[in-house]
Formats: C-alpha cells, sequence, structure tokens
C-alpha cells in the first residue's frame, strides 16, 4: 500500500506546548506553530493529548481540529477520559499509544497482542465516528499481526530503537526489523507509518523504506525551529524527505 515517491510529514507540536507550560503561560502557542509548520510543507500535525496534560491541553485539540487545513492526528491512549475526548474532537486520524504518567515521553509501542480486546473496542467507537486508526506498535511480527485484528487503518512503526542505536550492526539490525515489518504490514494491507526519535541525521534510511507513506517528527523539528523559526524547520526536514523518495 505504498504510495510511489510520496511520503507525509506530519510535524509533532508538543513541545511548543511544553515550553509554554512551563511557565502556564499563554505564549508560544501551539495553534500558531501548526499554522506555520504548514507554511513550511508540513502534510500534518500531530498532537499527543496525554492523561497528565503536560503539555497539549483540551482547547489546545480542539482549536487545531477547527484551523488546521491538512491533517490532524491525536496521538492518545486508550483511557476512556482521552476516548471521549477524541470522540468529540472527531480528527483525521487517532493514533493508539502506549502511556505511562513516570515515562518523558512515549517508551516503546503498544502491546497489542496483550491488550486486544481492549483496543479492538477503542478502534470500533473510533471508527463509529468516522476517525482513522492507527496503532504506535514495535516492528515485531505478532505486533502488526495483532494490529490487522483489531481492524486498524495503519500502523506507527516505533523508529526510537533505531534511532538510540549505537554501531553498524546495531543501526543495521533495527533497520531491518523496521523493514520486514514495514513489508509484512503492507502485505496485510495496513498503511505504514513510522516515528520516534528520528531527527535531521538518522531520517534519511527510513525515508527510503517504501512501503512507509507518512513519518512523524517532533522534537528534532521543534528544537531547530527554537533556532531557525517553525516554518524554516519544517521546510528543511520535507526536503530532506524528497531528496530520499526522488533518488539524489
Amino acid at each position: 500500500m505504498g504510495q510511489g515517491n510520496n511520503i507525509r510529514l506530519g510535524v509533532n507540536i508538543d513541545h511548543v506546548a511544553t515550553v509554554r507550560q512551563a511557565r502556564r503561560a499563554r505564549e508560544p502557542e501551539p495553534l500558531a506553530a501548526a499554522v506555520l509548520a504548514t507554511l513550511g510543507g508540513a502534510d500534518g500535525i500531530t498532537v499527543h493529548l496525554r492523561e497528565d496534560r503536560r503539555h497539549i491541553q483540551d482547547r489546545d485539540v480542539f482549536l487545531l481540529r477547527e484551523m488546521v487545513p491538512t491533517r490532524l492526528n491525536l496521538e492518545m491512549s486508550i483511557a476512556e477520559e482521552i476516548v471521549a475526548i477524541a470522540l468529540k474532537v472527531r480528527p483525521d486520524e487517532a493514533t493508539l499509544v502506549p502511556e505511562r504518567r513516570q515515562e518523558l515521553t512515549t517508551e516503546g509501542g503498544l502491546d497489542i497482542v496483550v491488550q486486544e480486546s481492549a483496543v479492538r473496542a477503542v478502534v470500533e467507537r473510533l471508527h463509529a465516528a468516522g476517525i482513522a486508526v492507527s496503532v504506535f506498535i514495535d516492528p515485531e511480527p505478532a505486533q502488526v499481526e495483532a494490529a490487522r485484528r483489531v481492524g486498524a487503518d495503519a500502523v506507527e512503526l516505533q523508529t526510537a530503537s533505531y534511532s538510540e542505536a549505537r554501531g553498524t550492526a546495531a543501526i543495521t539490525a533495527e533497520l531491518t526489523r523496521l523493514r520486514q515489518a514495514a513489508a509484512q504490514a503492507a502485505q496485510l494491507g495496513l498503511h505504514v507509518h513510522m516515528g520516534h526519535g528520528l531527527n535531521y541525521v538518522n531520517v534519511a534510511p527510513i525515508a527510503q523504506i517504501p512501503q512507509v507513506e507518512e513519518l512523524n517528527i517532533g522534537h528534532s523539528i521543534v528544537a531547530r525551529a527554537v533556532l531557525v523559526g517553525m516554518e524554516r524547520a519544517v521546510r528543511e526536514m520535507k526536503d530532506i524527505l524528497l531528496r530520499c523518495r526522488s533518488g539524489q
């Protein structure tokens, strides 16, 4: 189900809200960041409404739903409170992720094999509201197969293990896992997304995996945006992705 040379860039703006929440201030405004990211070439905006509201707040999600002209991807746990909000917001896509209060960022993928019935129930409720569903999983055959069984439209394969790998052998091994999982998912009729820990240096081998239709990248882009501005930071990342797909 790959889309030839096309690859979408979803920009995660969570950490714009992190800066705001550090002072419980009114700025920087995530909505403004979303507008600038879109001008820079983002194909969609991604936000994670966490249960502890450490960065993105409810009002951000509703405002973004009104104003994002491309695609709004809501990362979310399967907690009832968050599911209820998603059903009201109706993002273009919901990405189901694991969540622990103590973690700094999402650690690993959602274990669908263990939580299959609970995940399936949430997928069905989101589908009934017209929301496409992606599941954030480890690049493991059992998890990819479980994603198909619960009715997900897409898998987002976590690239944290790849991003954190050190040494040629370890990096090659992680790339192999991702390539195999992407091929398996596409064979099963699932759309293939990837994300977590990707940056301007390590993204190229991921973007060259032919089945990948979308990358969701946040921290690296926001970090660069602090120095050069959001529009330029997004445009630079988008240019890398386009060059990878055009064979340059």
